[in-house]
């Protein structure tokens, strides 16, 4: 069984997180990001980005939304921030 590679976005520019992901897609292995908050609409570029220019037959297997509790800002008061996971991967080929 192939490991999973998880990448964290975040403030980052968007192709270093193309780069990460690419890489690991290559190998074979399937690619988790994930984000929150303000980085989602990032983690969502990266995906578009990687299947559009580097990996044509990447396949967005799930996508998996959610919340979590925690502190965000100078006040340290506990807020909902919204997360996402992507996983992408590489369909299997076939040999003959």
């Amino acid at each position: 069984m192939v490991e999973d590679s998880v990448v964290l976005v975040g403030r980052k520019p968007t192709m270093n997180y193309v780069l990460a992901t690419t890489l690991p897609l290559a190998e074979g292995k399937r690619v988790i990001l994930k984000a929150r908050g303000k980085a989602i609409a990032k983690a969502v570029d990266v995906v578009e980005v990687v299947r559009r220019r580097f990996v044509q037959n990447a396949v967005v297997e799930k996508i998996n939304i959610g919340t979590e509790e925690g502190k965000v800002g100078n006040d340290g008061r506990q807020r909902n921030i919204s997360t996402i996971e992507i996983i992408l991967s590489q369909p299997k080929t076939s040999k003959k």
